[in-house]
């Protein structure tokens, strides 16, 4: 149903309309995270230069979208807390991808030229990008002056210290030479080891991994990663944000189709307990008080 519709009835609704290119001249058109990469610049400055452009690994335009109707959902009911009136959010894939590019929108903006695909390299800092190892690739960020003198003193190449790299500047210009002298260092020992070695002396580095050393590395930091449903379900990822005044005390699987559905239908009828805790203009009682525990689904 329309907004203009359901407000009538419910003065208080917040209502979220997502869309791939919006509600005005872009209305007819289908929207795919996979299109909207491609016609949004995305791939335009993702992956090697010199192969087709690239896709980034997940559907990441969706996943964007979602945490902007999330924000734009969570600041309207903050409104209405105020206000008692709800209000219509529009969000859509092609704006939340433009609001991300961040700097290479920027870029753009300020120069008026298109940024390219560098594969791993970062315009405007050397070096931060993989490097090629003993057995396979190092991601070394070098964001100061200072990491990469460390990085030099580590790999114990003292040329490194002349004119065409003692500044980020000079070592941007340089690129090329740089990334080779490194490799040739590098290529001595395993990934692993100089991950080590540089982490050590405060040089941001880390070994290539896949999504089950990525789980492992974040288990072994103490974020708990995953959520256990033992024979119930799948295990799943855990929601990233945690709360010091509420936290979640009772994770849910995600639903089986339908599993919910009788339950939504007496939410949407204002008959569930749950309206008693959405504040004004919500069906049923407006009190806040009794606010339930979290759950994560």
């Amino acid at each position: 149903m329309r907004y203009v519709d359901l407000s009538a009835a419910n003065p208080g609704l917040v209502y979220c309309s997502i869309t791939g290119f919006g509600s005005k001249a872009g209305a007819a058109l289908s929207g795919y995270d996979f299109l909207v990469q491609a016609v949004g610049g995305l791939m335009s400055i993702t992956g090697d230069p010199h192969v087709e452009p690239q896709k980034v690994g997940v559907a990441l335009v969706d996943v964007l979208t979602s945490k902007d109707s999330v924000i734009g959902i969570l600041a309207a009911l903050q409104t209405r807390s105020r206000s008692g009136k709800g209000q219509r959010i529009d969000v859509n894939l092609l704006s939340s991808l433009l609001s991300s590019l961040t700097d290479q929108a920027s870029a753009y903006l300020a120069t008026g030229r298109s940024p390219e695909r560098m594969g791993n390299q970062h315009p405007s800092i050397a070096p931060y990008e993989t490097l090629r190892c003993k057995d396979g690739y190092l991601a070394v960020c070098c964001g100061n002056d200072t990491q990469f003198r460390r990085l030099a003193a580590v790999l114990e190449i003292p040329f490194l210290a002349d004119s065409r790299f003692v500044t980020n500047a000079a070592r941007v210009a340089h690129r090329a030479k740089l990334g080779a002298a490194l490799e040739e260092m590098l290529c001595r020992d395993a990934s692993d080891v100089w991950a080590a070695r540089l982490t050590d002396v405060e040089v941001s580095a880390g070994k290539i991994g896949t999504v089950g050393s990525a789980i492992d590395l974040a288990t072994s930091l103490d974020l708990d990663p995953i959520v256990s449903f033992g024979d119930e379900s799948c295990s799943q990822v855990r929601h990233p944000i945690t709360y010091s005044a509420t936290p979640v005390t009772r994770y849910q699987p995600p639903p089986r189709l339908g599993a919910d559905g009788d339950e939504v239908r007496r939410w949407l009828s204002g008959e569930s307990d749950f309206w008693r805790n959405l504040g004004p203009h919500a069906p049923g009682e407006h009190s806040m008080k009794d606010q339930p525990k979290q759950t994560e689904t």
